[in-house]
């Protein structure tokens, strides 16, 4: 029989699509009161791998992702997915019961062998687990460096995201775990 042990944390990593720079930076100032300092981040980088978001966000948007250097519980993430969901209300126009949000907050957490992300959409692919939230394995890694699975979103797979997401795997990597 298996012995039960608590997993090692992971890092949090957010993803940000935003048409209002000032209501992503109070949200990440939110999220760094909550979870540490901003570790690492992109640039600023068009959002133009879907229009999805076109119809609630309008065009020209942008997107950012962060590492906080604290690490989290791997268990947390559905309660971080709910913090994001509250930002993303707060900061968004609320017209006729409908949030046309000005910021999309998508976190997820990182440990040394994939990345996970937090979704309020059930899938095939996703499992359940908490409150209305479910986790889907975004990324592997495997023979030095991050792999995509069938489902893994375009913009994950952008060499620009890989790049910083191995930084990031790099300085957990320099990191001691409880």
């Amino acid at each position: 029989m298996g012995r039960i042990k608590k997993p090692l944390p992971g890092k949090l990593i957010l993803s940000a699509i935003y048409s209002s720079p000032e209501a992503l930076r109070s949200a990440i100032i939110k999220f760094e009161k909550k979870f540490g300092h901003v570790e690492l981040e992109t640039e600023a980088l068009d959002f133009a791998h879907t229009d999805y978001y076109k119809e609630e966000m309008g065009e020209n948007l942008k997107r950012k992702f962060f590492a906080f250097e604290k690490m989290v519980k791997r268990d947390q993430l559905s309660e971080i997915k709910h913090f994001s969901n509250n930002l993303e209300a707060k900061y968004g126009d609320n017209i006729k019961d409908f949030i046309f949000r000005t910021v999309n907050l998508d976190p997820g957490i990182m440990t040394l062998a994939n990345l996970t992300l937090a979704s309020t959409k059930d899938y095939a692919h996703r499992i359940y687990l908490r409150d209305g939230i479910y986790g889907e394995i975004t990324l592997l890694y495997e023979k030095g460096q991050f792999k995509p699975l069938p489902w893994t979103y375009p913009d994950y797979q952008d060499s620009k995201i890989l790049e910083f997401l191995t930084k990031v795997r790099e300085s957990m990597k320099k990191m001691e775990f409880e």
